[in-house]
């Protein structure tokens, strides 16, 4: 892989659209609403502590006027105070936990909706973001938008708090209140201009962490050829390039957020001292008691008291931020499958004018082929002729721009998608080793075949003996198994020959097999899967030569198709295999039919 900087095939990364802005700000709304019952109580409980902070300063003046008046009577008002104290820090308490569960709820929703979106749409996200930047988006951004239903139950209280204290104030003289309002709409433009300011630093700083995300694991999947090259010191810089952008969108939301806590600051202090100025000159006049005066005091306080509304606004601009970046994610289409079912049939597949355009370049022109029903054809070109996109239209891991696919009569576009992918099997030049044991990963689909399955396939594609061998044989963990390639590939071709089915697709799937091994495993899948077809990505002439029919490719079109020993006879074909003398038979394995044997390649694909 090429991992430079300034690679051609780099991923795109546009900034958030309206679209994906919509997109995002739906996904909160869902998110929410998937959280709706612990929103509600977690809000509830939040009012609840409010109201008790609202209702204690009233508390503390009352129980100071009796004790001015009359003593006796003020240790009733003194249990009402503690009282009102013991439940804000309970209310407290218990908020911090159900927010704490709900964003992890929240967070969790989101990822499994993101997951399963990413993998329904197949290969288009990877090739629109790249994967070091779609395990940022999941993983971080979906953590931060996790938090929006907490922090908007949060946001409500955190309004109710000053907006109380204004009615407090009301309630103890109108003249309070009016002195008080006549700073808001200061606060007001101070929270609205840090919202506004927030959202541009965040937007840009998270976008700045998924560059350096992306580069990373660019970067940890080339580690061989870095290595190679020597270019360690070079990867790192260019991994870290963008790490003055994220410092420096990193102090720019501090600014903005000292500059409003600031600005905040020394508005604050100037309404609360206005506000108890009136007050005093209002005790002055013996239009207020001492402790209303009080009341006033901390009402002033907490009405004037932005910083946790800075705070959770934040919050909910980080979490809008995320969730935005979460909907562009959302707007790759996702592949939509239909409701048919197959006939009875044995996997005749027709590829009718196929086109397909990547980058604005056609990689496929106007194709044409048929595979017989329990024939098999093998697809062979140079490299860049488009083998590896056929065969994945094939089986519609990817959909043509144009044309139709065909299984048996019915295009796959209109197939049930459980039909479709119990009848068609595939096998990768490097197959992801999933599941928990070699077992698993030979049985890794929906349905799991069963066991004595699992192990006749294993035997059909000659990795029963090595697996055996294994320190804990079909039990043991991939992780744990010393693989080379080939045996990584055998592993692959077992998982496709036991999932069955009409249609076996093996792209470039015996590549790193020897060539003896490769014989008898392309024998035993001719002599064991006679129900089915097969369509064959070859490099080999040996692999092509065991065919029933060839297509060769080239330049994205069909230059030829016909019998290997046919098509030998051009001198073009057979440089497609690296030149050679004309086999004396199709199953020939020596130089004429593929090369010199080679040796496994060793170490595993993973």
């Amino acid at each position: 892989m090429t991992v430079s900087a300034g690679s051609a095939t780099s991923p795109r990364r546009a900034g958030p659209g309206p679209a994906s802005a919509s997109t995002g700000d739906a996904l909160l709304h869902a998110a929410t609403r998937h959280s709706g019952v612990r929103c509600v109580a977690l809000g509830l409980m939040a009012l609840a502590a409010t109201a008790a902070n609202l209702l204690l300063p009233a508390a503390l003046g009352r129980a100071l006027d009796i004790m001015l008046t009359d003593p006796s009577r003020a240790t009733r008002w003194v249990l009402y105070c503690t009282a009102l104290v013991l439940v804000v820090a309970v209310l407290d308490a218990c908020e911090t936990v159900l927010g704490g569960t709900t964003h992890a709820r929240a967070t969790a929703w989101l990822r499994a909706r993101l997951t399963g979106h990413v993998l329904d749409a197949g290969p288009r996200a990877g090739r629109r973001f790249g994967s070091g930047e779609l395990v940022a988006r999941l993983v971080g951004n979906a953590g931060q938008a996790g938090a929006a239903p907490a922090t908007i139950a949060g946001v409500l209280a955190a309004l109710a708090a000053p907006l109380g204290a204004v009615v407090a104030l009301w309630l103890i003289d109108l003249r309070l209140a009016l002195v008080f309002l006549c700073g808001a709409p200061v606060v007001v433009a101070v929270l609205r201009g840090f919202t506004r300011n927030s959202s541009q630093c965040v937007a840009r700083y998270q976008e700045a962490q998924g560059r350096i995300a992306g580069g990373l694991t660019e970067a940890i999947d080339g580690a061989r050829t870095v290595a190679a090259a020597g270019t360690a010191d070079k990867e790192v810089a260019r991994i870290l390039r963008p790490l003055p952008e994220l410092s420096r969108e990193g102090h720019q939301m501090w600014r903005v957020q000292g500059r409003a806590a600031a600005q905040a600051v020394a508005v604050a202090p100037l309404l609360q001292i206005a506000v108890l100025a009136t007050a005093g000159l209002l005790l002055a006049q013996q239009a207020l008691s001492v402790g209303e005066l009080l009341a006033a005091s901390r009402y002033a306080v907490l009405a004037s008291g932005v910083g946790v509304l800075v705070g959770r606004l934040g919050a909910l601009v980080e979490a809008r931020a995320s969730a935005r970046r979460l909907g562009e994610v959302l707007d790759v289409p996702a592949t939509r499958h239909g409701t048919r079912h197959l006939p009875p049939g044995r996997g005749r597949l027709e590829l009718r004018d196929v086109t397909v355009r990547r980058g604005g370049r056609t990689v496929l022109d106007g194709v044409d082929l048929v595979v017989p029903a329990g024939g098999t054809l093998a697809v062979v070109g140079r490299s860049g002729a488009g083998k590896s996109l056929l065969a994945a239209l094939a089986g519609r891991l990817a959909d043509p721009d144009g044309g139709d696919v065909l299984l048996d009569g019915v295009p796959l576009r209109a197939l049930d998608r459980r039909e479709l992918r119990r009848e068609v099997g595939y096998a990768f030049e490097r197959p992801a080793l999933l599941g928990d044991s070699v077992e698993a990963t030979i049985g890794f689909g929906d349905p799991v075949p069963p066991p004595h399955r699992v192990r006749a396939a294993a035997r059909t594609a000659r990795a029963d003996d090595f697996v055996r061998r294994l320190p804990r044989g079909y039990a043991t963990p991939c992780a744990e198994a010393p693989l080379s390639g080939g045996e990584v590939q055998r592993l692959g071709l077992a998982r496709a020959f036991a999932r069955g089915g009409r249609l076996l697709i093996l792209d470039d799937a015996l590549s790193s097999l020897d060539t003896v091994t490769e014989h008898h495993v392309t024998e035993a899948l001719f002599r064991n899967t006679p129900g089915c077809s097969r369509l064959i990505v070859a490099h080999r002439a040996s692999t092509a030569a065991r065919a029933d029919t060839v297509a060769w490719l080239d330049g994205g079109r069909v230059r030829a198709v016909g019998r290997h020993g046919e098509l030998w006879t051009m001198a073009e074909y057979r440089r497609v295999f690296g030149g050679g003398p004309a086999p004396d038979e199709p199953g020939s394995e020596g130089e004429s039919a593929g090369g010199p044997p080679d040796r496994e390649r060793p170490g595993g694909n993973r």
